[in-house]
């Protein structure tokens, strides 16, 4: 039976069209929160504005799932006197997908609409004829032919800029999108907190449900919120890289799928005992994963979990994802709702004051 409903999917839809750049995220972490509060005990917001749920509180004993709120964007940077904005980077969003593409500029006066603007295929000649985009050469255009025209229409340095593109369902089976990475996730653990609330589930412990700020700029919301809450256990969920597509070798990358299951990492951030024990609820679920490993750091918000207050033990559970950073990431559903089923059930997994001490 398919654990997302039509309300479940009504509120992805708004979530991922909504836009949540990192730093920017609280329309988006509105949105989050009125979503899940029917679902939850309480809820808080710290100052940089990672939001929190809290189920059955007042536990010694805490334990947090997580993903993180805040999508890949631009800043304005420079604005010539002819009236084109040149950009920098706001998380790691890729240069090569940006000339063509209708972009949303953030002002305090509204939204005010813009290109990327590029070169035609016609003026590209010489040496000019192999050139490529980069961040010193890309540029927006708003219609504006002067500086003071883009100010008086509100656009000043350091405004936040974002894709205007929204989510569609491709072949009745693929999410897609930009911002999948991390709303997705954020939307597996609302609905975690959706199906435990339906089923009547009890837990040992205080669960928190967090949905934290600033990824995709050095897991800055996850640190902060790690020291706050003080958690015993954490389980993240992030997205990872499906390396079956055209142009990418999964010897490098890791050999992961999309519709393959939700993946699971080793690395010396995951906790070896927590991670032995989401196999072993995979298993006995018959929940479909796969495995990937992590030379160093995870690169994702587990890292941030595992390394803070003497230790906390922490565990990835990553969707696989096509197309990363651009504005069609694919996610396949069964994928999301095999990643809801596994946190559903290792969280049912944990007992009262587990310990996951290796001896």
């Amino acid at each position: 039976m398919a654990i997302i409903n039509k309300q479940s999917e009504a509120f992805l839809t708004k979530y991922l069209n909504n836009a949540s750049p990192t730093g920017f995220e609280a329309s988006g972490q509105k949105l989050w929160l009125d979503y899940i509060k029917p679902y939850v005990d309480e809820w808080e917001i710290d100052n940089y504005g990672t939001a929190y749920a809290v189920v059955n509180p007042g536990k010694d004993y805490k334990v947090v799932i997580e993903a993180h709120a805040d999508e890949i964007s631009w800043f304005v940077h420079y604005i010539s006197d002819k009236g084109f904005i040149s950009v920098i980077r706001n998380g790691g969003s890729d240069h090569q997908i940006a000339p063509s593409k209708r972009v949303d500029i953030h002002t305090e006066k509204g939204i005010v609409k813009g290109v990327f603007g590029w070169p035609a295929i016609h003026t590209r000649k010489g040496k000019n004829a192999v050139t490529g985009p980069s961040t010193d050469n890309i540029f927006i255009d708003i219609g504006a032919n002067s500086k003071e025209e883009v100010e008086k229409m509100g656009v000043h340095v350091g405004c936040v800029i974002t894709y205007e593109d929204e989510m569609m369902v491709l072949n009745d089976k693929y999410y897609v999108g930009k911002a999948l990475d991390n709303k997705m996730g954020g939307f597996c653990i609302a609905e975690v907190a959706r199906l435990l609330k339906a089923k009547k589930k009890k837990l040992p412990f205080t669960l928190y449900i967090v949905n934290a700020v600033q990824e995709e700029v050095g897991l800055r919301g996850a640190e902060m919120i790690a020291n706050t809450i003080q958690p015993n256990v954490a389980i993240v969920t992030d997205v990872t890289h499906d390396s079956n597509t055209p142009l990418v070798s999964p010897k490098k990358a890791g050999d992961i799928k999309c519709g393959g299951g939700p993946s699971l990492t080793y690395g010396p951030a995951v906790h070896n005992n927590l991670l032995k024990l989401i196999v072993q609820t995979a298993n006995k679920k018959s929940i479909p994963f796969q495995r990937e490993a992590a030379s160093r750091s995870t690169g994702t918000d587990t890292d941030a979990f595992a390394y803070s207050n003497g230790g906390v033990p922490s565990a990835l559970i990553s969707l696989p994802l096509r197309y990363m950073h651009t504005t069609v990431e694919m996610a396949d559903k069964s994928d999301v709702e095999n990643v809801i089923k596994l946190i559903y059930e290792v969280l049912l997994s944990i007992k009262k004051d587990h310990n996951f001490k290796y001896f």
